[in-house]
């Protein structure tokens, strides 16, 4: 926000640091690149994540923002001012680590006024109160680190770094070592902390319902490089490479080849099935006879029983298949289709009206609208993203 006097500030009062801004920035470990180049800006005031699997590059970008790497390239800016090479401690920003790091031997209040003390501020009791407070944890001042739960921890570890005011504050993992329940009610106590404070979050993580949940941007990390940075939502449903698409969620790709063009439609045919994709959706080129990856999410999809196919309305992107398998998980049914256009095709539906007759073996035809298809280049690896989500769920 805009003071009376135009300077910039956060929400709590501190002076606005400007956008964190990477510049060629890259990381390389002797024959090893960690980070290759990189230009990326996390706007002032946002909620940015950086999200991919163990090995990504994710890790290490955030730490040559904290200053606890040196850059092999490129420089790191705080609004205008030039970072690169000072020490960690001269940076504007506070890290919070996966492990806490509370001392044990201190109580809540006292962890919290750490930073302060340290600095010789002698009257800590209101601001220490009021972060308290933020975190909502302040009826829990006097107890010691060992007598909160896990989340409680999480956020006495964001109030010590908060309290210090940095323009930028790190989350390395934060929530990883907290159960899943516990993990998605933190998710949303870091959003809120973060839209009440006004500062500059850049969260990194390797799941992707945390990302999606907490960020306004996501850059998704593949490799070492930035493969697409975009919204949640945008990412979602606008995947512009193979790896994207799988890792952010589940796609079904389908292998098909350029028909025509039919106004600002891209009409392809996969085996006997005529598809057609919106130009607008498609990042692959659509020459006539060039291959697509046509796209479509599980939950964009109906399952209508083979008996009721006269009843799907035109205009409806359909294939046919046969259900291979089907799980109920509650909101929803998960089945598992067998077509000649795409192996295991998977389809999300709710669990509103459910089609007994929809079981494994039932000949089934599966429709979408085709606003809701998405194209991708042919020559990228299909399965990109999937072994790698597979990997990282088993090393967490």
């Amino acid at each position: 926000m805009t003071t009376k006097n135009g300077t910039n500030r956060t929400k709590n009062g501190a002076e606005a640091g400007g956008d964190v801004r990477l510049s060629g920035i890259s990381k390389t470990y002797g024959s090893f690149t960690a980070v290759r180049p990189l230009d990326l800006t996390v706007p002032q005031g946002s909620f940015f994540a950086l999200l991919g699997a163990s090995g990504c590059g994710k890790t290490t970008t955030l730490r040559m923002i904290a200053g606890l790497e040196e850059p092999s390239s490129g420089t790191v800016f705080l609004g205008e001012q030039d970072v690169t090479h000072l020490p960690p401690y001269r940076r504007p920003v506070n890290t919070v680590f996966q492990s806490y790091a509370l001392f044990p031997h201190l109580d809540i209040f006292e962890n919290v006024a750490f930073g302060l003390r340290r600095r010789g501020i002698k009257s800590v009791k209101k601001q220490v109160g009021e972060m308290l407070d933020l975190v909502q944890l302040g009826e829990q001042a006097r107890k010691k680190p060992h007598q909160l739960s896990g989340g409680q921890q999480q956020r006495v570890a964001v109030a010590r770094a908060l309290i210090n005011t940095p323009r930028v504050l790190l989350l390395d993992e934060p929530l990883g070592a907290l159960d899943l329940k516990l993990r998605r009610q933190m998710q949303l106590e870091l959003k809120r902390i973060q839209t009440e404070v006004g500062i500059t979050f850049i969260h990194v993580t390797h799941d992707q319902e945390e990302a999606m949940t907490m960020a306004d941007s996501v850059a998704v990390m593949n490799a070492g490089r930035v493969e697409q940075l975009g919204s949640p939502a945008d990412l979602y449903e606008n995947p512009r490479t193979t790896f994207v698409a799988n890792f952010l969620g589940t796609s079904n790709l389908i292998e098909a080849e350029v028909d025509s063009r039919s106004g600002d439609d891209v009409v392809l045919r996969a085996g006997d099935c005529k598809l057609v994709l919106p130009g607008a959706r498609c990042s692959a080129p659509t020459t006539a006879g060039g291959k697509v990856l046509v796209g479509v999410r599980p939950e964009k999809i109906s399952l209508t029983h083979a008996d009721e196919a006269g009843a799907i309305p035109a205009g409806r992107n359909r294939i046919t298949g046969t259900i291979a398998d089907s799980s109920f998980i509650g909101v929803s049914t998960q089945y598992v289709v067998d077509s000649p256009v795409c192996p295991e095709f998977e389809v999300y539906v709710q669990n509103i009206d459910r089609d007994p007759r929809l079981v494994p073996g039932a000949e089934v035809v599966l429709h979408w609208n085709p606003a809701h298809t998405f194209g991708l280049d042919a020559a990228q690896d299909i399965d990109a993203g999937i072994e790698t989500v597979e990997e990282e769920g088993a090393a967490a």
